[in-house]
């Protein structure tokens, strides 16, 4: 084994945390149906290793609690103050199933709901109301039964409640028949949830059983159904109130104003708003409030902020939810100076914000970028000693995501523990769409199972984003592996899920497998929406299959699916590829007539014509662009530069520069790049390292080809000064073109590197953190690992701290060349500054170290690795399948197979499946 012996790392520990395992049935049943194989040992233990999931024991605290509650001064018991804190209303429902003296348990009910942490439900309320009714004690039994029904808190519920409340009309043991009251208060808790067809079925037996509705019970039928802006159901009951011999009220047309609102019909909720004073009705902060909201719904913010105005006219003082809703309004419409001029002046007018308003402040800067003003208002939020609540943390979450802040991210989810409030499903989801945004796809699966771990079960969100994530960076087997877990979770992919899928597909040129997923779309039950149509013209067009791409237009069409700009921009790409110049022209004027070409298409045509260089043909096209409204980008200009520095004509690519700068479009990290080269062929070193220093200076970041060409500027330099041509103004390509820039980091040596960095402080541009990082990864590709970690130790010496894809780099540079101490320690190095290692890179070294015969050291890593947040399927996926089975080391995939369970990971029945797949094809 080769090493190198000057790196100074510590020791990787091999400590691993512990938790239970268990294997559901699930994955018993996918490997007790799988084919019979060789390997049966590995079988064995694949089955054996499957334990069976029992219910628990019936738990003695019941009997304890029963022989309490048997003594006088039960209360005082110090048993049972042991006992409190496991006492659930599950217990307490399984208690009164016994029957007990009705005294004893309505002291109890009252005594454990004094305790901390505890809450009655519906079902231990019910339980109660069994043993009172029996006994008689119906007045206490009515108060129960209104706080049962009030206590309910979910549809689940709720439907017990009417399946129990409506029995007690009924003859039997628990005949206790409903008051007017009661069925008011049982339809209002079915409202507050918007079940409207419970709330039927509750109106209905109220008018079986002779129980006449009051103006409460028709007030509570018109506001759910205005809740859903059914206005011509709640208009029903609107004419009831009139038949029952009653007055509509307030509270009748405020319910109304949000039911036309609610359906988008904000005039007829203006007149309804006007005709209450006629009406006999006043109306009051709800009535405005609800019609204000409505306004800023339709975007009418001005006349929301005039009825506003118009407030004091009837008597009314705005509340903080009249404040919030226009607060929300302002900022919906990009008005948020306005909205912070208006939240300020809410303590002047006694009107103090509550979390809500601040929560639509937090999110309205959190969505335009504005992180660090969201993360001052979470502060003072909290100073105002405010809860903030899931809602506003996940407001902040996601703006952090957004940016590519993921520390931030991850500082906000601590602060939200620390609180106590629990993260919700669209908390981890946020986080994981964050991590594949920056390509960190080993965090993002890894936040897959803190988020199982805390009991919330991935949605189709959560999948589509890992999926999106992983086919981004081109890791197709892992997206399918995902996608058959999501599947197996009951969950159904959508469009979404397989444009990601067969978009990557062509990009990666697998156009046939790409079109085979296609047609098998229509038997998944899923249409194919645009996005997924432009993606396979786009393959197909990229690979040349111009006819295909064609018919798939044609098709689209018939099916009545709409092609987009992006699906025009596809085909006309693909025809100026082909050098169809004509044909492509005849699609934009197609576009014209169908809808508008965008500045892509423009700047498609543009460069194929360049290409023919035919700059003037080119010039017109932009002239036109402009004056049909579209404003030319960084890719537009971008263009013309790259064909004016072709032709080494860099006194029009500097114009061109000069141009955007006028108009305000910023060059982007290519455009310096292709005027730095330009440089580098034409003209001297000072001019070159002067364009690096306006790409720095303009806060670009650097691109690994930009350093490729001021390397190969550097070696350019040397052979001009040996074969001694002039070093003035003039093209260099007879010397230029013995080196190739790839081959620049095939024969770059450390001086260069270091002139380079020479020249860079010269010109006042020190090298950074990412200046060390690209020359680490474009040295490791080529294999050069000994220069590579020369530059690494070159940034430690200037307190430069190494990045996370200088580690990855260097790391699978070792691994490949085998040079297993050295990638060890830079594998412990990262593990102790919290980063996570690929597991590309760890699979590498892993099946180096058994190949070697280094079981123990083996051991240590996966030990090391599985103590640090790695999700533990992507762990047996990446180490175990595509790692040791492929290899051949079966007998150590199972033996770390067994490390993972004893240490309480369990994988997905899945992975199980993949397991024995991979034993049944050696």
């Amino acid at each position: 084994m080769q090493t190198l012996t000057h790196l100074p790392y510590g020791v990787i520990s091999s400590a691993a945390r512990s938790r239970p395992s268990s294997l559901t049935a699930a994955a018993a049943s996918v490997i007790a149906a799988s084919p019979q194989f060789e390997c049966r040992a590995h079988r064995h233990h694949l089955l054996g290793s499957l334990s069976t999931v029992v219910s628990p024991s019936s738990s003695p605290l019941i009997s304890e609690l029963l022989s309490i509650l048997c003594s006088p001064n039960w209360q005082k018991n110090s048993s049972l103050r042991t006992l409190t804190p496991s006492i659930t209303p599950s217990h307490v429902s399984s208690l009164f199933a016994f029957n007990i003296d009705p005294q004893t348990a309505i002291g109890f009910f009252n005594w454990i709901a004094q305790q901390p942490g505890f809450k009655h439900d519906v079902q231990s309320h019910s339980s109660l109301l069994a043993i009172l009714i029996h006994n008689g004690f119906l007045g206490i039994a009515e108060k129960i039964r209104l706080s049962m029904i009030k206590c309910c808190d979910s549809t689940d519920d709720a439907r017990f409640l009417v399946e129990f409340v409506l029995g007690m009309n009924r003859e039997g043991a628990l005949k206790f028949k409903l008051t007017v009251r009661c069925y008011n208060t049982l339809l209002m808790s079915l409202a507050r949830l918007l079940m409207i067809d419970e709330m039927q079925i509750v109106y209905l037996e109220m008018l079986d059983e002779k129980v006449s509705p009051n103006i409460y019970t028709f007030n509570t039928m018109v506001n759910a159904y205005c809740k859903l802006g059914k206005v011509d159901k709640a208009q029903i009951y609107i004419r009831k109130i009139s038949q029952a011999g009653l007055r509509p009220d307030t509270f009748t047309y405020t319910s109304l104003i949000l039911g036309y609102c609610r359906n988008g019909d904000v005039d007829a909720a203006l007149m309804v708003f006007e005709q209450m004073p006629q009406k006999g009705c006043r109306r009051n902060e709800v009535s405005y409030t609800n019609l204000i909201y409505g306004l800023c719904e339709a975007k009418r913010v001005d006349k929301a902020l005039e009825l506003f105005s118009q407030m004091g006219e009837d008597y009314c003082s705005p509340t903080v939810r009249t404040y919030t809703v226009l607060i929300w309004g302002l900022c919906e419409s990009w008005r948020r100076s306005e909205a912070m001029a208006m939240f300020e002046e809410m303590p002047k007018r006694g009107c103090q914000p509550n979390l809500h308003t601040y929560t639509v402040l937090i999110d309205s800067m959190s969505k335009d970028n504005k992180v660090d003003e969201a993360r001052k208002m979470l502060d003072s939020l909290l100073e105002k000693g405010l809860v903030p609540s899931v809602v506003t943390y996940n407001a902040l979450i996601d703006g952090y995501c957004k940016v590519g802040r993921m520390e931030d991210a991850l500082v906000v989810l601590g602060l939200l523990d620390s609180k106590k409030c629990s993260p919700n499903d669209r908390t981890y989801n946020e986080l994981i769409c964050g991590y594949c945004r920056v390509k960190n796809l080993h965090k993002a699966m890894a936040l897959l199972d803190q988020m199982i771990e805390h009991k919330l079960s991935p949605n189709l969100l959560t999948y589509n984003s890992l999926i999106h994530g992983h086919c981004k960076v081109g890791e197709l087997d892992t997206a399918y592996r995902l996608l058959n877990m999501m599947e197996e979770s009951s969950l159904v992919p959508d469009e979404w899920t397989y444009c990601f899928l067969i978009d990557t597909l062509c990009k990666k040129n697998r156009i046939q497998e790409a079109s085979n997923l296609f047609e098998s779309l229509s038997k998944k039950g899923i249409n194919p929406n645009e996005v997924i149509y432009t993606a396979l013209i786009d393959g197909c067009c990229k690979a040349g299959k111009l006819d295909d791409a064609k018919n798939l237009m044609i098709r689209m069409l018939q099916e009545g699916c709409q092609p987009n700009s992006c699906t025009y921009n596809a085909l006309i790409d693909g025809l100026c590829k082909e050098g169809k110049t004509k044909e492509a022209s005849v699609m934009v004027e197609k576009m014209t007539n169908d809808m508008k070409p965008t500045v892509h298409t423009y700047t498609i045509m543009i460069k194929q014509i360049l290409a023919e260089w035919d700059f003037d043909q080119a010039h017109k096209i932009l002239e036109h662009m402009v004056s049909s409204g579209l404003q030319p980008d960084v890719f537009t200009y971008t263009t013309f530069l790259h064909a004016y520095c072709t032709q080494g004509r860099l006194k029009e690519a500097e114009a061109v520069m000069g141009r955007m700068e006028k108009e305000g479009v910023t060059p982007d990290t290519l455009t310096y790049t292709l005027l730095i080269n330009a440089y580098g062929r034409f003209r001297s070193s000072s001019c070159v390292f002067n364009v690096f220093k306006r790409m720095v200076t303009a806060g670009c970041v650097p691109s690994h080809h930009t350093y490729s060409f001021l390397l190969k500027h550097l070696l350019v330099e040397k052979q001009v000064k040996e074969n001694g041509i002039s070093a003035g103004i003039g093209p260099v390509s007879n010397v230029k073109a013995t080196i190739d820039l790839d081959d620049i980091w095939s024969t770059i040596e450390f001086p260069y590197v270091v002139e380079l960095f020479e020249k860079m402080s010269e010109y006042g541009c020190d090298p950074d953190a990412n200046t060390y990082t690209k020359l680490i990864i474009g040295l490791c590709r080529k294999g050069r690992v000994e220069i590579a970690f020369q530059v690494f130790l070159h940034m430690e010496e200037r307190g430069i701290a190494p990045t996370e894809k200088s580690y990855h780099s260097l790391l699978n540079c070792c691994c490949t060349q085998r040079l297993l101490d050295e990638a060890m320690k830079l594998l412990d190095a990262m593990i102790e500054q919290g980063l996570l290692p690929q597991l590309e890179s760890c699979k590498l070294l892993l099946c180096e170290l058994y190949d070697i015969q280094e079981n123990e050291k083996a051991k240590e890593v996966f030990c090391s690795l599985l103590e640090h947040g790695y999700n533990h399927d992507e762990v047996a996926w990446k180490l175990l399948v595509e790692g040791l089975l492929k290899r051949g080391f079966l007998d150590r995939c199972f033996e770390l197979l067994e490390i993972m369970e004893r240490r309480g990971f369990e994988p997905h029945p899945r992975t199980y499946s993949m397991l024995i797949e991979g034993l049944d094809s050696i």
